[in-house]
């Protein structure tokens, strides 16, 4: 237990998380990987639990705990060997209920945040596009002003939860023209007239259902704008701190899971007389990739502790993503080298982790436009300011 950061509640808490995951998630992993999608039930069993509320008000069923308990959250969701349920859970937790508590009426919050909660509205968040990707001011998609309602129109690429979930929550220029301070963001019913979804076949996250998304004259009452008009970038931007130092966290668990399976399994192969945990040349490998872990999770950390004061961290969260990340891929393919042919082997967790760890460094923007705002601040001085 590290005790700078957790308490024994926060352990009693993983503890129990864990036996959660063991009964109800390891059991239907293989399943929902080849089926493509996390079934229903499973989504109305964290809700019961309180574990989609852990940092949400208490008074739309949330409970309100500091960030360390997200923190264990992400860290066992990673342990399971499945990043595209992991990913499932976070994109509805971190993504989309993140901008209904932040910009959401009342109204909104009865209506798409409570649910959520409980485990009976599952969201997604609907930012990149077919020929934007990371260019978030590069949006084509418009929410064009019509009475008492806008019409939307536009498609949204790569996004998680896209076919199955319950709500959308989308962004859109409102005023074009004035480019990316002309952006809005919405919240529109799954059955809305005029949405239709396509699934996409993916290299690794197999259990997540992943959408293109297509928005042909969707009506949406004007109550379904989140926040102001025109205000949605600064809204966008704001929350992306707090996504990537989940996918930092994200980044140094599943690295600590392959390297505690790959330290495991050279305690028990035997080569040339002797297990292989003792040939130099591997223990040496190992040390350096646990230090590389240990040094990623202790930043990551520090972040979280920082976030969880208040502090804007824009800078910090994208380190943390961009090296976090990085690392994790490394340390994937080298603990898969580790098993040998087993690691190839897809009954091994090490092959799977490998295809689900390689989305880190591309989602939620990529190392390159990461390496750009770090040299922007670094280099250039650029400040980056919370929405007031």
């Amino acid at each position: 237990m590290n005790n700078m950061y957790f308490t024994e509640e926060h352990e009693s808490f993983r503890q129990s998380f864990q036996d959660f995951l063991l009964k109800e998630v390891v059991p239907y992993v293989n399943k929902w990987e080849k089926q493509g999608f996390v079934d229903k039930q499973i989504w109305k069993k964290f809700g019961e639990m309180g574990y989609f509320g852990l940092n949400y008000p208490e008074e739309f069923g949330g409970l309100n705990l500091d960030l360390f308990y997200t923190v264990i959250f992400l860290e066992e969701m990673q342990k399971v060997n499945s990043g595209g349920f992991a990913a499932a859970m976070w994109a509805h937790t971190y993504l989309a209920m993140t901008h209904l508590n932040a910009e959401g009426s009342e109204f909104i919050k009865e209506k798409y945040l409570a649910p959520s909660i409980n485990g009976e509205k599952v969201g997604c968040l609907c930012i990149s596009e077919p020929f934007g990707g990371s260019d978030v001011a590069g949006m084509r998609t418009t929410a064009t002003k019509n009475g008492t309602n806008y019409i939307i129109n536009g498609s949204k690429t790569f996004i998680t939860n896209g076919v199955f979930s319950d709500y959308l929550v989308v962004a859109a220029k409102t005023s074009p023209e004035l480019g990316n301070k002309g952006m809005s963001i919405f919240v529109l019913d799954r059955e809305t007239k005029g949405i239709s979804a396509s699934n996409l076949e993916k290299l690794g996250w197999k259990a997540s259902d992943t959408a293109e998304i297509a928005f042909d004259n969707v009506i949406v009452p004007q109550e379904n704008l989140l926040g102001e008009e025109n205000k949605g970038f600064s809204y966008i931007m704001q929350h992306f701190a707090s996504e990537r130092v989940i996918m930092g966290v994200n980044a140094h668990a599943r690295a600590e899971f392959a390297l505690d399976y790959a330290i495991q399994y050279m305690s028990e192969r035997k080569a040339f007389g002797k297990t292989i945990d003792q040939f130099q040349a591997l223990r040496h490998k190992v040390a350096d990739m646990a230090s590389e872990v240990e040094m990623c999770k202790e930043f990551n950390y520090s972040i979280i502790y920082r976030l969880d004061k208040g502090q804007y961290v824009v800078k910090e969260a994208s380190m943390s993503k961009l090296v976090s990340t990085k690392m994790a891929d490394e340390v994937i393919y080298q603990c898969l080298q580790l098993l040998g042919g087993y690691g190839y082997m897809e009954e091994y967790p090490m092959a799977r982790l490998l295809r689900d760890s390689r989305l880190g460094p591309i989602g939620g923007g990529t190392s390159e436009i990461l390496r750009e705002i770090i040299a922007k601040m670094i280099i250039d001085k650029k400040e980056y300011k919370p929405v007031t």
